[in-house]
């Protein structure tokens, strides 16, 4: 058995050491779920509560939470966090509550517990204002979403609340794969480049790259949820060579329904006139649904070049796998 990470040689606790590990961007999304009789929860919308607005006190409770995580859990790090939403709203069943809460940092270490703890907390908040109303509440099902960043990449529970606003609509997301960005043993470069040149065409992007292990399974699952999650686009970067670790385009064929042989043969054209190299890559792009998936090459260079040269194809591409026109 491994030894535990919070605990010292002797069973002391201790916090993690994450000095060595690279500052990249973090966030996780965290929901809990409070549960009234119908006519409590109708009136709590419709006036508000004994104590006050129960929907705004609560979203500020979760806010200033998050904030004080650190303090509220021993063995967590404080984190300066770049952002915190808190958002309520009723169920379609008319009996429930549902909290969702969402952080973001940039960091060494994942936010997880700071959005658990604005979700919580939010949620105790509204205990508190209502059980005046209620002695019989139930808070259930406080639960990680969502969490992206750091070497264990992209998790999505698949369960989001619904009924809650969603999170803010994106239709393209980079992925890279990579074994050492995925660990931290290397700056991933490609990624970056290849959101702000996404931003740059006018595409509605993800704010950072989802950055995997060159793990086929792993690549094809987190694949399958960003269509699963509504992306239209999705570029990949990484793992298109020779090399027995470069396997993009085998999970990328596990993934779509339709190869798309045109955009990869039109980025490999492209590349030809900087390197005879680039007939070696094996990149593929096809089609899941209403989504496009593109494999681009790993290096900075490599991935805008071929970008750059299917630029024009992608926006009439999804157009066309929405339903419209050629």
């Amino acid at each position: 058995m491994t030894q535990p990470t919070h605990f010292g040689p002797r069973g002391e606790p201790r916090m993690i050491d994450v000095g060595g590990k690279p500052v990249t961007p973090r966030r996780a999304v965290a929901s809990a779920t409070v549960r009234f009789r119908a006519e409590v929860l109708s009136a709590l919308l419709e006036s508000g509560g004994p104590k006050g607005d129960v929907l705004v006190v609560a979203q500020l409770a979760g806010i200033a939470a998050a904030k004080r995580t650190a303090e509220l859990i021993p063995l967590c790090h404080p984190l300066p966090l770049d952002r915190i939403d808190v958002e309520l709203a009723a169920a379609p069943d008319g009996v429930r509550l549902l909290i969702r809460a969402e952080v973001a940092a940039t960091a060494r270490t994942g936010v997880e517990m700071e959005a658990l703890t604005a979700a919580s907390i939010a949620a105790l908040t509204v205990y508190d204002m209502t059980k005046a109303l209620q002695r019989d509440i139930v808070i259930e099902r406080l639960e990680l979403v969502e969490k992206e960043g750091g070497a264990s990449g992209l998790y999505l529970s698949g369960r989001e609340p619904a009924g809650l606003p969603a999170p803010a609509d994106h239709e393209a997301i980079v992925v890279t794969a990579s074994n050492r960005a995925a660990a931290g043993s290397r700056v991933d470069e490609s990624g970056p480049a290849l959101v702000d040149a996404l931003r740059e065409a006018g595409f509605a992007t993800a704010p950072s790259a989802v950055v995997v292990p060159d793990d086929e399974e792993r690549l094809a699952t987190t694949l399958a949820e960003l269509v699963e999650r509504g992306y239209r686009l999705i570029l990949t970067t990484g793992g298109t060579g020779l090399t027995p670790g470069d396997v993009t385009p085998a999970a990328t064929r596990r993934v779509i329904d339709r190869v798309i042989p045109g955009i990869a043969e039109q980025m490999r054209q492209a590349g030809r006139s900087a390197t005879p190299m680039a007939s070696l890559s094996r990149g593929i792009a096809g089609s899941r649904g209403g989504t496009l998936i593109v494999n681009l090459p790993g290096s900075p260079r490599g991935a805008l070049e071929s970008f750059s040269s299917v630029r024009p194809l992608l926006r009439h591409a999804l157009e066309q796998l929405a339903g419209g026109d050629h």
